[in-house]
């Protein structure tokens, strides 16, 4: 298993950045990219819906991914929110120590 993930979350547009500065300050993740607009095409209780929203391209550790989906579910506007992490395989090795250096879990 890789020790390095990229996480993909959505959420409302005006949400973006304080979610963001929310778990980098948090030093749960490395950094997080905001793509400030994604149309969304998903269903929901039957429906389909259409969202505009930001996309969130999070860098973290394989072992903070459990403290990141804590703090969105009490940050995120969303219940059902969108967090999905995939594994990093290869990367430059400055940045992916850089990584692995910029994260805190909770209690460290």
């Amino acid at each position: 298993m890789a020790e390095h993930v990229v996480c993909l979350v959505t959420t409302p547009t005006h949400q973006a950045r304080p979610l963001a500065e929310a778990v980098v300050r948090a030093e749960l993740v490395a950094s997080v990219n905001i793509v400030p607009l994604v149309r969304s095409v998903y269903r929901s209780k039957g429906e389909v819906e259409l969202d505009d929203e930001a996309l969130l391209i999070i860098k973290t550790t394989r072992d903070a991914v459990a403290a990141l989906r804590n703090a969105l579910a009490e940050l995120h506007p969303s219940e059902n929110f969108e967090l999905v992490a995939l594994d990093v395989v290869d990367g430059a090795p400055a940045y992916l120590g850089w990584i692995t250096d910029s994260v805190r879990l909770p209690g460290q």
